[in-house]
Parts: C-alpha cells; sequence; structure tokens
C-alpha cells in the first residue's frame, strides 16, 4: 500500500496535537502526558484513494478532554447511521451540529468530508455544520468522506506560518474522527472500519 504524501510535509501521515484540528506535520515535539493526538492516514491501493483518522488519548487526559475526543467519535457515528440512499448531503451538518450543541462544543467550518475514489478529493462536498448549502442526494455506490472536526472553544480556524497546519484561534483543543463509506442498497459500509472489535476506536479500549 502506498502511502500519500502531502506536498507539504515531508512525512506520511498528519498528526495534530490538542489546539491543532487538521494538517499537523509530525515534529520532534515528544507528546506529553494529557496530550490528545489525531493521526491522519491516506492510502493508495490498486488506482483508488482510502481515507480516515482517529483521535488517542496520551496518557491522564483530563475530563474535558475526554469529553470532546467521546463527542467527536459519537457525532461521526450519528451521522454515518444517517447515510442510505435518497439521503441529502446537507442533512449530514445537520446531524452533527444537532448533536454537538448539546455537549457544549462547536463545530469547525473550514473544511468537510469529500468524494473520494479514483481522485483523492471531489465531488460531493460533506459540510459538517447545520444550514450549510451542500448539493446533492446520496445514492448507491458515492463513495465519501464524513469527518467532522469539533473545538473544545469556538469554531473558528486559523493557519500556522507553513501555510498548512491548521489550529483553532483561541487555543483550545480539537479532536476529529474520519471514515471512508460507501453507499448501499440497505444504508453504508464503512470502508476504513477497524477490523478488531466491532469498529471500535482505540481511545475506548
Amino acid at each position: 500500500i502506498q502511502a500519500v504524501v502531502s506536498t507539504q510535509s515531508t512525512g506520511s501521515c498528519c498528526t495534530s496535537v490538542n489546539e491543532v484540528i487538521c494538517h499537523g506535520i509530525p515534529d520532534k515535539r515528544p507528546l506529553q502526558d494529557g496530550d490528545i493526538l489525531n493521526i491522519d492516514i491516506t492510502v493508495f491501493k490498486d488506482g483508488f484513494h482510502g481515507d480516515l483518522n482517529e483521535t488517542f488519548l496520551v496518557g491522564n487526559v483530563d475530563e474535558k478532554g475526554r469529553k470532546l475526543v467521546d463527542a467527536s467519535y459519537d457525532c461521526l457515528q450519528r451521522a454515518i447511521a444517517t447515510v442510505k440512499p435518497g439521503a441529502k448531503y446537507r442533512d449530514v451538518g445537520n446531524v452533527i451540529q444537532k448533536y454537538i450543541n448539546t455537549q457544549g462544543f462547536s463545530v469547525v467550518r473550514s473544511y468537510c468530508g469529500h468524494g473520494i475514489n479514483q481522485l483523492f478529493h471531489t465531488a460531493p462536498s460533506v459540510p459538517h455544520y447545520s444550514k450549510n448549502k451542500a448539493v446533492g442526494i446520496m445514492k448507491v455506490g458515492h463513495c465519501f468522506t464524513i469527518e467532522p472536526m469539533i473545538n473544545e472553544g469556538g469554531w473558528g480556524d486559523t493557519l500556522w506560518p507553513d501555510d498548512w497546519t491548521a489550529v483553532t484561534t483561541d487555543g483550545k483543543r480539537s479532536s476529529q474522527f474520519e471514515q471512508t463509506l460507501l453507499v448501499t442498497e440497505t444504508g453504508c459500509e464503512i470502508l476504513t472500519g477497524r477490523r478488531e472489535k466491532e469498529g471500535q476506536p482505540y481511545f475506548r479500549d
């Protein structure tokens, strides 16, 4: 399996720690007790792309950090449960936003899920916030990602001077989970799901 590497990054994956929302470039900073760490991997196999990420707990993470990671995983699961033929892409964001509002967190608006197949990023766009203007209806055979980025504070984001690493504007933490999905006759298949423990995320092991 060939890893897909960003032209801005010298690594084979993105590692986003604490206030880094996404696209973190691995560096020499040692992980510290209490960090939350997102690892985002893309692969290219037999002419097709796959995309997934997961947030991990490093040592003893405080209660609010654990709640943030829980909420970011749970909102993805709620969104995946709505995927089926005839569903509107814009409704994915309504499901995510409604749940995250009850948890006291916010949804990043600058980045969205995307179509994926022989092209890495393609239509449709799948925003994760409510009242978005995404177009399109899910059909059997559609393949796309859902990857909500959930912030501990406000939803705003900015870039570091590398013009690649996205971080929260208020310095508070962000958590994310992502899966690549294939729409089937009865719902969807999670193409990138963990094969052990019925797909349970590692932070719940």
